[in-house]
């Protein structure tokens, strides 16, 4: 039987065997849909185990160049490791040691006068409010909350009860906490190890045809990620240092803690900062309007020093994602996998991009051999 060009294109025969492989691994699907119970106990030993390993992978893109660089030097790798480690932890508890008693005094200090500021600020737009040309929209304002939201109390009240619901598996947090914390540096040690080792034994359990695109792959993937993780990390901390050197000359009071929120929250592009600075406006318009107005001039100053010489000279040009692309996948990453999603979400599209454009490439290359003469080639860079 012949084939015709259009066949030939998509794959001819093995586009048939393609869609039996779909088809198989629908049914597979469909049967787990009915008896995921089965699965519950695989499902919880990976929740167990994920925590821990997500933060292995950060750590090794952080530290694996360092082992590179000592290896070069003439270190042993297994020595390297076991210095960069135990140097790390010990300066981290250090540091730990050293600023412990000063964060806890502000965040206690903190969490506590936290509801104060938000009542003085509230008060102070109330002030305002009714002492503008927006005086005469505020009863009415009032009159439409009051009859429209006179259950809100209740309504947060019953939120508030099944939130305590939750709290009651704060032991079973804390044990998740403290075995990741724990199983944390023996995967990171062996990532470190034998990372490159795995990755050559799974290239090996693939036929020999497709190991050199896998392994192109798997590199891509490699420099994408690696290159972000890296990047954002040492971006954050230079907005928390920045920040916290600005906070102090200014004067703005939880400098340590304020700064400290913004370098973790800055791990997330776009979104972060913007979560990072709320807490600090509230202090600052509580504070006076001076005071509001040093808060805009320092993180005015950041934003430039961050967009035009860290990110610029840190990150580069490796991801080029678009900002709006960047914004719209952790918005969407977010609503479907919470907290993890917006943490994840670029590294995850990073992956997904690499995989696109390897498909396409692959894409041209058939279109070329099946119809480039005709119609026109594709460029294949």
């Amino acid at each position: 039987m012949k084939i015709s060009r259009f066949m030939r294109f998509l794959g001819g025969r093995d586009l048939f065997y393609g869609l039996i492989l779909l088809i198989l691994i629908g049914i597979t699907i469909f049967i787990y849909t009915q008896i995921s119970f089965i699965f519950n106990p695989i499902l919880t030993f990976i929740s167990t185990v994920i925590a821990p390993i997500i933060m292995a992978f950060v750590a090794f893109y952080l530290l694996n160049p360092i082992v590179d660089l000592l290896e070069r030097l003439h270190i042993h790798r297994i020595w390297g490791i076991i210095i960069i480690i135990l140097g790390i932890s010990g300066l981290l508890t250090g540091l730990i040691l050293l600023m412990a008693p000063a964060i806890e005094t502000q965040v206690k200090d903190l969490a506590s006068r936290f509801p104060t500021y938000l009542q003085q600020m509230g008060e102070g737009i109330e002030n305002w409010i009714q002492n503008s040309f927006l005086a005469p929209y505020y009863e009415q304002g009032y009159v439409w909350f009051t009859s429209n939201l006179s259950d809100l109390t209740t309504m947060i009240t019953e939120r508030l009860g099944g939130a305590m619901e939750g709290v009651q598996n704060v032991a079973s947090t804390i044990t998740s906490a403290v075995v990741a914390i724990i199983t944390f540096p023996f995967i990171l040690f062996f990532m470190l190890k034998d990372g490159v080792r795995f990755k050559q034994f799974c290239l090996k359990l693939l036929p020999p045809k497709y190991r050199g695109e896998v392994n192109q792959i798997l590199h891509n993937m490699d420099v994408q990620v690696g290159s972000y993780i890296q990047g954002q990390i040492i971006v954050a901390s230079c907005i928390g240092i920045l920040l916290y050197i600005g906070y102090l000359i200014i004067g703005l009071d939880y400098a340590i803690t304020l700064a400290i929120i913004a370098a973790v929250t800055s791990v997330v592009p776009y979104i972060g900062p913007t979560i990072a600075i709320t807490p600090a406006i509230i202090i600052a318009i509580v504070d006076s309007p001076v005071m509001l107005l040093k808060l805009g001039i320092v993180w005015a100053a950041v934003q430039f020093l961050e967009g035009n010489f860290v990110s610029p000279n840190v990150m580069g040009k490796t991801m080029q994602v678009h900002p709006l692309t960047i914004i719209i996948v952790l918005l969407v990453a977010g609503n479907l996998f919470g907290v993890i999603g917006v943490i994840l979400g670029i590294p995850g599209y990073a992956i997904l991009k690499v995989i696109t454009v390897f498909l396409f490439q692959k894409f041209k290359t058939r279109y070329n051999r099946y119809y480039g003469e005709e119609y026109g080639a594709y460029e294949e860079k």
